[in-house]
């Protein structure tokens, strides 16, 4: 019995003795290897310093022309975007009517919305052949011809004071009047045909009639506009009254095309705004006129941003400068030559080409303005470049 608790106390004090060992072991490891621990703690320090960063070499920003905008605050114009429509200034446009009833016929059977033509230039011709009520330039010039031998005769009749003033003065009347009429068809007069010409230059706006209609006196055939100077007409919401009339300049652009016109580089000028609402609309209209320039076309309905009282010490930076990603609007900011950062900023008002910062930006950053798609993409790799320290 005594051998056996002799050998149970041994196992135990062999077993206590290993543990110590053990414990040992463990905490001369820990302690024997400082330089390594601090490593670990500078290489995750480095690596939480970069997790923001974006790297974009030289190279790579050479390659696509990668600008930068440093931020300053300057002048930015209160805006009321809306929307509007472009116009034809006034007497701009004319519309040439028939002067005779027929048939029409192009002169250039490959006329359409978009042709040129020059003043005078032939449109269409009517054609009187053929017609029920007999060519009406043959029948204006008989009328003619038997009013002029019945104004003769009245001349001398009057002279003779055979009929009365008041007589003869109704028969010169409709000698004059008869001489207009055969005199004004007379002169296009051509092979049984009638021809209508443009009275400006310019170009086909619209046409009303096809080949081959006919066609009665007084009877729109085609509009010309010369298209030298047009209208912008903005719809502006009756909560924005009160600012209108501090409305100086606008900025626009096409539903078909992302460019930006500003009437302030194009001879605009504002012409007028409503004073009042007509009962059938929301909307106040602003009026400018401006020079027509290559892409405006007439009619087309466009977005606008009216530019009114300024504001100072704005920051600002250019449209093209920010990108989105779900509901949040970032910038990207260069840190030094080859280091970028996504930045989330504030946006405010647009004036069509810069937006208005009202929160997280600085002046003296600078921010990309050109290549923000491809410094977005360089930011989808989460790796980090060897080497590139500050």
């Amino acid at each position: 019995m005594k051998i056996f608790i002799v050998s149970f106390l041994s196992i135990i004090l062999a077993l206590l003795l290993s543990g110590c060992r053990n414990k040992n072991h463990e905490m001369t490891v820990t302690h024997d290897t400082p330089e390594h621990a601090e490593d670990e703690l500078h290489d995750h320090s480095t690596a939480k310093m970069h997790v923001d960063e974006i790297h974009f070499s030289k190279a790579q920003a050479d390659a696509v022309e990668l600008t930068l905008e440093t931020v300053s605050a300057g002048t930015f114009r209160q805006v009321i975007k809306t929307s509007g429509q472009i116009l034809s200034s006034q007497g701009d446009e004319t519309t040439i009517a028939a002067t005779v009833n027929g048939v029409v016929s192009f002169a250039n059977r490959s006329i359409a919305p978009g042709t040129t033509v020059r003043a005078g230039e032939k449109v269409v011709t009517v054609s009187l052949q053929r017609l029920p009520e007999g060519d009406p330039v043959i029948k204006a010039k008989i009328a003619y011809e038997t009013a002029l031998k019945a104004f003769q005769r009245a001349e001398n009749l009057v002279g003779e004071q055979i009929i009365s003033e008041k007589d003869f003065e109704e028969v010169r009347l409709r000698y004059e009047t008869a001489r207009a009429a055969y005199e004004s068809q007379a002169a296009s007069y051509s092979a049984g045909s009638v021809s209508v010409t443009s009275p400006i230059d310019g170009f086909v706006k619209n046409l009303f009639v096809s080949q081959g209609d006919y066609i009665s006196v007084g009877q729109p055939i085609a509009m010309i506009s010369q298209n030298r100077r047009l209208q912008l007409r903005a719809e502006v919401p009756e909560t924005h009254y009160k600012t209108i009339p501090a409305i100086r300049s606008a900025n626009f652009k096409m539903a078909y095309d992302d460019k930006l016109y500003e009437l302030s580089g194009m001879n605009g000028q504002l012409l007028s705004f409503g004073k009042a609402l007509d009962g059938n609309s929301f909307f106040i209209p602003v009026t400018f006129e401006f020079d027509n320039v290559e892409g405006v076309i007439p009619g087309s309905y466009i977005e606008v941003y009216l530019l009114s009282s300024p504001l100072e010490n704005v920051i600002s930076v250019p449209l093209s400068a920010i990108t989105e990603e779900q509901g949040l609007f970032f910038v990207y900011v260069q840190l030094d030559e080859e280091g970028y950062k996504k930045q989330e900023i504030t946006p405010g008002q647009s004036d069509g080409r810069r937006v208005q910062v009202l929160a997280g930006l600085r002046q003296g950053d600078k921010v990309v303005t050109h290549g923000v798609y491809q410094v977005k993409l360089a930011a989808t790799s989460s790796a980090i470049p060897e080497g590139h320290t500050h």
